[in-house]
């Protein structure tokens, strides 16, 4: 990392600056916090998975597994702040939408009491078309990693 990149860097960001950012509220909101966050490069945030969640009553009964993809999911949504806080349109009422999910490969399971880290990439910016690599983390070990598309765009009419 050069010095001006390391002088741009954000963080961190509690929830209320996540839910600025996305539309998404509970139980859908998959991002509990920003560690660090480049503009226009990377970021690293966090969902800590509780037996709480709503999946877990019936992925599975006896064994719970957070699904694949609500894992991409979070990916995801961590790539939308990532998007959202570099282009300034936080509170803007601008949308994030998933145009392609790619390569989506899953290691490890991701069980209730785990911290997820999402370290997501920004790979291209064009316009409103972005893409990011992601990977899920647990105590270090990859638990998901995926590529993936994304388009910022207004909210559909009424």
């Amino acid at each position: 990392m050069t010095g001006e990149v390391e002088s741009t860097a954000r963080g961190p960001m509690d929830v209320r600056r996540v839910m600025s950012a996305l539309p998404h509220r509970y139980p859908m909101l998959l991002v509990d916090r920003v560690v660090s966050l480049v503009p226009n490069q990377s970021i690293h945030a966090v969902k800590a998975v509780s037996m709480n969640e709503p999946f877990f009553q019936g992925h599975f009964p006896g064994r719970p597994i957070m699904p694949g993809v609500l894992i991409v999911e979070a990916m995801a949504q961590a790539a939308g702040v990532l998007a959202v806080d570099s282009m300034d349109l936080a509170d803007s009422g601008k949308l994030v939408y998933f145009m392609s999910i790619d390569g989506a490969k899953f290691r490890s399971p991701v069980e209730p009491g785990c911290l997820l880290d999402l370290h997501v990439e920004a790979t291209q910016f064009r316009g409103a078309v972005c893409k990011f690599s992601g990977k899920a983390m647990v105590d270090g070990k990859l638990a998901a990693e995926a590529q993936f598309v994304a388009m910022i765009a207004d909210p559909p009419k009424d």
